[in-house]
């Protein structure tokens, strides 16, 4: 959703707009808050920290109606700040203080991220979403080429097209997909 969108909806009706932010990005904050206080805080400290972000959203954000830039980075940007400040807050209050050094924290500390998780799965959906915005043949030689490592001679086959016929109409589809994520904010 961009600015510009957002703007549109505020002015239609507020309170839909709000419905819409949460039901698009409820999960994405989720996601983030709770991978800040996951060792500190309980399920309602989580929940009250995420329903902080969007009211931080709808009252203190000025949207701007001329941007075309995705609002995701500002949600983002807002969900961090206060799930950092929850956790400060969490920790404080249990005079409990958590040290990066501490030897218990180093064995509890994980590779895994559920913010980064959520940010790539993201990426994916909207990834494939442009894929199969191209159209066939395009979208399955796309696939077929770089999900599933298959030669031209392979996807020939599978498309009824000759191998030369895949490898040119694989060049301009991904030029073509390339514009398409430019207009999203992302690149290859």
């Amino acid at each position: 959703m961009t600015s510009m969108e957002l703007a549109e909806m505020i002015k239609r009706s507020p309170a839909e707009c709000h419905k819409a932010l949460v039901r698009e990005y409820g999960r994405y904050v989720y996601a983030i808050v709770y991978n800040k206080l996951r060792g500190c805080g309980t399920e309602e400290d989580v929940e009250e920290c995420v329903s902080d972000v969007f009211a931080d959203l709808f009252m203190k954000c000025k949207i701007d109606a001329e941007s075309a830039n995705d609002v995701k980075y500002l949600i983002s940007t807002i969900a961090q700040r206060k799930a950092i400040d929850a956790f400060r807050s969490l920790t404080a209050r249990a005079n409990h203080i958590a040290d990066a050094d501490d030897e218990d924290m180093g064995m509890l500390a994980s590779d895994f991220s559920v913010e980064d998780h959520a940010d790539r799965s993201e990426l994916r959906r909207v990834l494939l979403d442009k894929i199969y915005e191209l159209g066939e043949p395009d979208a399955t030689i796309i696939i077929q080429k770089f999900y599933y490592n298959r030669d031209s001679k392979e996807i020939a086959k599978a498309v009824s097209m000759t191998s030369n016929a895949v490898r040119v109409r694989c060049s301009r589809a991904m030029d073509k997909l390339r514009s398409k994520l430019v207009e999203v904010g992302m690149t290859i």
